[in-house]
């Protein structure tokens, strides 16, 4: 048996370290998300969009598995995050007012064929709330400044600050997609204190004069 794929060991998008600030360069990547809008601790959209990913996530893992005799890794959960005022999300941390698209990044083999009949696998055995929402999607953000934290997810702000206002302005960069967050922990399970998240920043060089 052909051995299983772990993407998150190989990617070198991948490998962050507690406070230190890295340039990467990201592939496009493919992902199935979920969008919403909300405080991700009470809004019933965030947990339905949980409940959708997961069940399609491992179908697919099962399907590459037995019909293509490539088995890899089920990828841990990713969230892109933004405001309409981003100090609501960096400053302010006013959560009623962030939108975010929840993901589960995919191997690029896995193609809208497959990823249709999962859904469709899914369906028959039980219907997530928010099934039909799942999409499968590549996203491009090439060129990203990123970190390790550990720690609460409120506890992002201080890492947040010195990657905004200090890392990427005194590296002749300049921000540009959405904040990302890659959720090396499930936070369903591990203590707020011991969550290990990725921080990305998709970045590009100045705006030409």
């Amino acid at each position: 048996m052909a051995d299983k794929t772990d993407l998150k060991k190989s990617l070198d998008a991948y490998q962050a370290k507690k406070g230190k600030f890295r340039v990467v360069d990201v592939p496009d990547l493919q992902y199935l998300m979920v969008d919403g809008h909300g405080d991700p601790n009470t809004s019933p959209n965030f947990a339905e969009a949980v409940e959708a990913l997961y069940p399609v996530a491992y179908t697919l893992k099962f399907a590459s598995k037995r019909e293509l005799g490539r088995d890899y890794v089920v990828m841990p959960l990713e969230g892109l995050w933004w405001a309409e005022d981003m100090d609501s999300f960096t400053v302010a941390r006013d959560k009623s007012r962030w939108d975010w698209t929840l993901m589960v990044m995919q191997p690029d083999w896995i193609d809208q064929g497959i990823f249709a009949a999962a859904v469709e696998q899914v369906r028959g055995k039980r219907k997530p709330a928010r099934l039909d929402d799942v999409r499968l999607e590549p996203l491009s953000e090439g060129l990203s400044v990123q970190t390790l934290h550990v720690g609460s997810f409120d506890a992002e702000a201080d890492a947040l600050a010195r990657m905004h206002d200090e890392f990427i302005p005194d590296n002749g960069l300049r921000r540009t997609g959405r904040h990302h967050e890659i959720y090396l922990s499930d936070f369903r399970k591990v203590a707020p204190e011991k969550q290990r998240t990725i921080l990305r920043q998709p970045v590009a060089g100045p705006a030409s004069s």
